[in-house]
């Protein structure tokens, strides 16, 4: 299995699951177009992450799953991404305090064979939306969150699944899409496709199972 992403937490969600994929970042354009909504940015991003990242298979004798995700916080029609720096750190957060957003991530999930580049011939996208509520962040909080680095990297400018948990007050629907891959509807993606995700977990004693090694390429 291929991530094309480059975010140490999409890897760290396919590991907990027993799949060690093969990392391979995509670099692609995130201009959000002139009217684009937050849901439709996220999964185009996806996919043409899919697809840069297609334009170089890997070598295989099998085919070859690739996986895509992007994701962005949306509050208030306003979207956003990573913050460019502390000033913009602390004003993300400000708009987040005591409000309810949605974290947005965009999936493409494409199967292609390891002779082509390009598109996949079977690709599948999707889009999944989580609610979450901020606590109401005093000047302390603010500035003990930004200081610890760990905003810069984030979408919207915090990780629950760090230090920022204590920011959050309530989520609502996939926690491990706040985190950046939802989990389930990834499954159901690569499900549709023929290859749901336990089949590259590894089995009971840590080691790949018969069927990830005889199918598609790791």
């Amino acid at each position: 299995m291929v991530l094309a992403s480059g975010s140490p937490r999409r890897a760290a969600i396919l590991r907990r699951l027993g799949i060690e994929p093969d990392v391979r970042p995509a670099d692609v354009d995130e201009t959000v177009g002139a009217g684009e909504s937050a849901a439709d940015l996220v999964e185009r991003l996806a996919t043409a992450k899919l697809t840069a990242c297609a334009d170089v298979p890997p070598p295989s004798s099998q085919p070859v799953l690739i996986i895509a995700a992007d994701t962005v916080v949306e509050v208030g029609g306003s979207i956003l991404g990573k913050p460019e720096g502390k000033a913009d750190a602390e004003r993300m957060l400000a708009l987040l305090s005591g409000r309810r957003h949605r974290v947005i991530t965009g999936l493409a999930v494409g199967l292609l064979d390891s002779n082509e580049g390009g598109s996949p011939p079977l690709q599948v996208s999707a889009r999944e939306t989580t609610e979450v509520t901020f606590r109401t962040l005093d000047r302390e909080l603010t500035d003990w969150y930004v200081g610890t680095g760990e905003a810069f990297d984030k979408a919207g400018g915090y990780g629950i699944q760090g230090r920022g948990a204590l920011l959050v007050d309530r989520v609502d629907g996939s926690y491990s899409n706040v985190v950046g891959l939802p989990v389930v509807a990834l499954d159901e993606l690569c499900r549709s496709l023929g290859w749901p995700l336990h089949r590259f977990a590894g089995g009971p004693d840590g080691a790949p199972t018969a069927e990830a090694q005889a199918g598609v390429g790791a």
